[in-house]
């Protein structure tokens, strides 16, 4: 069973990453930069700021706590499963595609990248509910074209990049409720405090 689904994961790998142009290898490389996102990532601490005025050193430290469990559990397991990237497997040195000669570390499962950008879109999606409609496309797209520059990079298979999401939105999802049940926790002891 283990070893159809790391052929599944291979063939749909080859599949997409053998999608490509000039054009995509200089999106696809740019998309997996964390440094070209930083004016999202701006315009999204903006948003929370004006959402958490209060308590926006809270939501700070949350996404950074946050994006730490997220790398160190992807680390443990990268090191723990030791599954070589696809960019380093030699029975496909001749068929897949890089991009600059990239081809990141030893280990690829599970993708971090994959796993931070959902845990960050899944937070800030909690923490601003439904007050701004753009944010939901902007954030998926982001997320999605973050994932899938991965695979297109040849540096993950699809179940790396899959499994990153599951667990990065598992993550946000955690640190979102619990900076919710935090925040009320304050905002309770405040008003009691306050009425004493």
């Amino acid at each position: 069973m283990i070893e159809k689904l790391k052929s599944l994961d291979t063939q749909l790998f080859l599949f997409l990453n053998g999608i490509h142009s000039p054009f995509l290898d200089q999106v696809m490389w740019l998309a997996s930069d964390r440094f070209f996102w930083i004016p999202l990532y701006l315009l999204l601490l903006w948003l929370l700021f004006k959402t958490r005025r209060p308590k926006f050193w809270l939501a700070l430290l949350s996404i950074i706590l946050m994006i730490v469990i997220s790398d160190q559990l992807c680390n443990l397991f990268k090191f723990g499963i030791m599954r070589l990237r696809p960019s380093n497997e030699q029975s496909l040195a001749h068929v897949i595609h890089i991009v600059n000669g990239y081809t990141g570390g030893s280990f690829g499962f599970y993708s971090a990248h994959a796993s931070n950008s959902f845990a960050i879109a899944v937070f800030i999606l909690i923490l601003t509910g439904k007050k701004y409609k753009f944010l939901l496309p902007l954030l998926l797209a982001y997320t999605l074209l973050v994932s899938y520059s991965r695979i297109y990079l040849g540096v993950h298979y699809p179940g790396d990049v899959i499994t990153g999401i599951i667990i990065g939105a598992a993550i946000g999802l955690g640190m979102g409720k619990f900076y919710l049940w935090i925040f009320k926790r304050l905002d309770s002891h405040k008003r009691q405090t306050s009425g004493n």
